[in-house]
């Protein structure tokens, strides 16, 4: 498998190189270069004078994509960023920026038009980005101090172009899962059956005498998953003039689920404006609007797949069916396409994010500016589930819940640049301040029993009334410096310095500082190579730096209490108790990284290699606290100390090439290629932290030092038992002679790793890991006359997926529906050598946490294809800036050897009933006037 996706990607780099080789035979290339300026924090700088490592994503290649946010749309484009997706219908992806560097918080700081995000990124319209750069090293995000451990991803929106622009952007789009999992139908599923119970020395159901007569049965799948439509609307008009500019849209996305009765609909305002009051002040704003509206039933995945084919999703009186009153007979799940259609959830989002600024030339080249922000964000839950008897399952009463959420962030930044050229000395300085305070909270009602159904109200309720609230506040306040110098253009150093203070560390420990230095060398510009019919640019660069993470909830530094109720004399009395031991000691997990790299132009910019190497160093990291049962406090809600440290080492490579460009055709391409090492080297214990559990009170993740982060931990297996001396002659798995009630031929052989002659925890060991050796992505791009095509292809390598999913459509051992992969599993001897025996209740616990469930995670997709046509001009005449329809079509092909929906599975690598990825095409249209 391995093999076949590295032979795979060898095969994509010949084919890429020869491109770019093609690129130094054809003609030269005429186009004016244009210095690129990059948003970096606190300030801009050209994309030539940067010392640190960033990554500018071009957003003209990542256009007309049919996604709901720009986080799907950036997927694979940079190098040392990994995007993880779902399928859910607003939700959000997950960043990881070189890599898992802790066991808390991963994401990285999101700033939005200087302004950090606490929301998700599915809260911005992608047709009112202009620029996306990620700060990867800690050379370019130490200015963010305590935030920048992660990473930290800078997004502009859009101003007011110059002559007035009027756009219109529309895509309706089909959804449909590109891998269906194949379950039994009833009659596989009825010899099944029959088997598992006469092994168990039970009575098989008389109702499948004759398995073969009961058909295809229930296709419970096809009820939960069908094709659904996503649709976006953008409206936008942008101006400018010499003394003000203004931007101002409108949006609306929808996107129905391909899982039943699941959506998501959003509407966005967004309102840029700036303005020239004097010739030395100028003053603007960056204004969000926005409001979503999340909705689903009580879809679950799992038991859908589970569900028994026999059973109909139906009664004969065109009510929810349920199982009958033998559990051994007819199962135990609740009908899933019932309680997916009649149980109602919603979250409504109010969010608002939006700042003002002022910005004064004091005298030339000094410019203060002062910001101030805030964001809003304030959701609502409910979930109705109304009361129902279907069969023997039954909920009696109907059910209430709602919750009120608010969260308010204000900002206020102060900063003085200073931007100065002296013969051939260059520098530029910020100074600065940031204040940041957020305040949250929380109240929820749930009730029981309501006199009729139509009044869904907390007050109309009757039975187990049940409330809470809480609330919580946080503040940052910082002060920061940054120098960037050069010397003619050849020679750079860059100086950063932040100091934090925050309110979720104690006292003692509340404030850090957070330095980095970078050095930078443009070998072009010597006088060697300054005439270089090769060599346009080439730059060498070396950073280091402190950068911190500050997001380990609040009040972590205190004692937890919990409040009770006891029985004192007949009467309840109240009490505090304590349940958390305070750690005041409790300090920032402090981050360490070096960087290294340079930046290549060749053949007059035909060809551009950028390179990075690194070493990030997460020192202090928080682990939970060993705490004796004799300190009184709660063994399992437990302190965090900073006593861990983790290490990511890795390398990250951009080529983009300029393949050929004539007058009528042109073909360009991108590829990035990121691989990164991850290792716990302390975690202050050698009890390993868990992370993730599965059956039998088993762990499945966890973290563990010497190892990567969130590795897979259980049994190995040995094959098959083929008759009962193979048995006899093994470690004791599970003693007895009865072949119903111990191990028996046909059941997992598992290690005897220490060689105590018993199968028990301690033959248990590290059996996977769910970090990629590396990811890679290609893009090509042609034009020909007013036709484009781009050809993205994305992937990963390396990595192991624990598919939990099979821990239960593969055990054979109740009362549920299997996958299909069942129909090879042992009969007798010499029939199987990986797929056991059916046996209800499985004495040998064959289901157990193994590596029989690991799977190779390894994937490329053809993630997009898009092809795009620009009307002439002359069509629809002067009124009309352009008109441009696209077709695309995302996650088009999967290769891969995954058995499960999907391999782009959540970041832990555990698949247990993940909503999937889905393969979408789409039509679309651009016009502006």
């Amino acid at each position: 498998m391995k093999l076949n996706y590295l032979s795979s990607t060898i095969a994509i780099a010949a084919l890429y190189l020869s491109g770019s080789l093609y690129a130094q035979k054809s003609d030269t290339l005429k186009e004016k270069t244009i210095e690129e300026v990059v948003v970096i924090g606190y300030g801009k700088a050209k994309a030539k004078d940067l010392t640190g490592s960033v990554s500018v994503i071009n957003l003209n290649k990542t256009g007309n994509q049919p996604v709901a946010d720009i986080g799907q749309a950036i997927q694979g484009r940079a190098s040392g960023v990994t995007v993880i997706n779902s399928g859910e219908p607003g939700s959000n992806v997950t960043f990881r920026i070189r890599g898992t560097g802790t066991i808390q918080n991963n994401n990285p700081l999101i700033v939005v038009d200087g302004m950090p995000l606490n929301g998700g990124l599915n809260q911005i319209n992608m047709s009112d980005v202009e620029s996306i750069n990620i700060l990867k090293d800690a050379s370019s995000t130490a200015i963010y101090g305590s935030r920048g451990a992660n990473g930290v991803v800078m997004i502009t929106t859009k101003r007011g172009a110059k002559g007035g622009i009027l756009n219109f952007d529309t895509f309706t789009g089909i959804q449909s899962v590109s891998n269906m999992i194949k379950v039994l139908d009833a009659s596989q599923y009825a010899q099944l059956n029959n088997e598992m119970l006469a092994n168990a020395g039970l009575t098989p159901n008389p109702e499948f005498a004759n398995p073969s007569s009961l058909g295809a049965g229930t296709n419970w799948l096809g009820a939960l998953f069908n094709p659904s439509i996503l649709s976006s609307y953008s409206l936008s008009y942008g101006d400018r003039s010499e003394k003000s500019n203004l931007y101002v849209s409108t949006s609306y996305f929808n996107q129905k689920g391909v899982v039943l009765n699941t959506n998501y609909d959003r509407y966005i305002v967004q309102i840029n404006g700036d303005t020239k009051l004097k010739s030395f002040l100028k003053v603007g704003n960056s204004v969000k609007l926005q409001h979503d509206i999340k909705k689903n039933g009580s879809y679950d995945i799992k038991g859908t797949i589970l569900s028994l084919p026999t059973r109909p999703i139906y009664d004969t009186n065109g009510n929810w069916a349920g199982p009958g009153s033998n559990p051994l007979l007819y199962g135990d799940i609740d009908n899933p396409i019932g309680k997916a259609t009649i149980v109602e959830n919603s979250t409504k989002g109010y969010n608002i994010q939006g700042n003002i600024y002022a910005e004064a030339e004091i005298i030339k080249d000094l410019k203060f500016k002062s910001l101030g922000g805030i964001e809003t964000n304030i959701w609502y839950n409910r979930t109705w589930s109304p009361k129902y008897s279907w069969g023997v399952k039954s909920q009696e009463n109907s059910y209430l819940f709602e919750g009120s959420n608010r969260s308010i962030t204000l900002l206020w930044d102060n900063t003085l640049t200073y931007d100065k050229t002296i013969g051939k000395h260059h520098i530029n300085a910020v100074v600065g301040s940031s204040a940041q305070n957020n305040k949250y909270n929380y109240l929820s009602a749930s009730v029981q029993k309501f006199a009729s159904d139509n009044t869904q109200q907390i007050d109309n309720g009757i039975l187990q009334p049940v409330q809470h609230g809480n609330a919580s506040e946080w503040a940052i306040m910082s002060y920061l410096g940054r120098v960037n110098y050069n010397f003619a253009n050849k020679y750079y150093v860059t100086a950063t310095i932040r100091r934090d203070g925050s309110s979720r560390f104690g006292m003692d420990n509340r404030w850090g500082w957070f330095p980095s230095a970078a050095l930078a060398w443009r070998i072009s510009n010597e006088n060697f190579l300054k005439n270089s019919n090769i060599i346009n640019n080439l730059k060498l660069r070396l950073g280091y730096g402190i950068t911190g993470n500050q997001e380990i909830g609040n009040y972590s530094f205190s004692s937890s209490y919990n409040t009770y109720l006891y029985n004192f004399n007949n009467s309840y009395v109240s009490a505090v108790l304590p349940t958390v031991l305070p750690n005041p000691n409790v300090k920032w997990e402090g981050q360490e990284q070096y960087n290294a790299g340079f930046d290549l132009d060749l053949f007059n910019n035909r060809i551009s290699l950028i390179v990075d190497g690194y070493v990030k160093n997460t020192n202090d990291m928080l682990v939970p606290m060993s705490v004796p049962v004799t300190s009184g406090y709660s063994d399992v809600y437990v302190p965090s100390i900073n006593a861990g440290k983790i290490q990511n080492k890795g390398f990250e490579v951009t080529l983009s090439t300029k393949n050929i460009i004539k007058n009528d055709f042109k073909w360009s391409s991108d590829a990035v290629f990121s691989y990164n090492k991850n290792n716990v080297e302390s975690i202050n214990s050698d009890t390993p932290i868990i992370t993730a559990s599965g059956g039998f009170n088993s762990a499945i993740g966890l973290i563990k030092a010497g190892y990567p982060v969130n590795v897979f931990y259980g049994y190995i297996t040995d094959g098959i038992f083929q008759n009962q001396s193979e048995v006899d002659s093994h470690a004791v798995q599970m003693p007895g002679s009865n072949s119903a009630t111990s191990t028996a031929p046909g059941d997992i052989r598992f290690k005897d790793l220490n060689n105590d002659g018993v199968i028990n925890d301690k033959d248990r060991t590290v059996i996977g890991n769910p970090n990629p050796k590396f990811t890679f992505s290609l893009n090509n791009t042609f034009n020909y006359k007013n036709f484009d095509l781009t050809i993205f292809l994305q992937g990963s390598y390396g990595n192991d997926i624990f598919n939990a999913n099979r821990m239960y459509t593969e055990a054979m051992s109740i009362i549920q529906n299997q996958s299909t992969a069942v129909l090879g599993r042992w009969t007798g001897e010499g029939t199987s050598n990986n797929i056991p025996r059916a046996i209800y209740g499985d004495p040998n616990q064959n289901s157990r946490v193994s590596d029989r469930y690991i799977e190779d995670g390894s994937y490329l997709k053809i993630k997009n294809i898009n092809l795009s046509y620009t009307l002439p001009k002359d069509v629809f005449g002067q009124n009309f800036n352009s008109v441009k329809i696209f077709v695309s079509a995302q996650n088009l092909v999967t290769w891969t050897k995954y058995s499960g929906f999907d391999p782009e599975v959540p970041v832990n690598g555990i698949d247990n009933g993940t909503y999937p990825i889905t393969r979408t095409v789409s039509l679309g249209l651009n016009i502006g006037f």
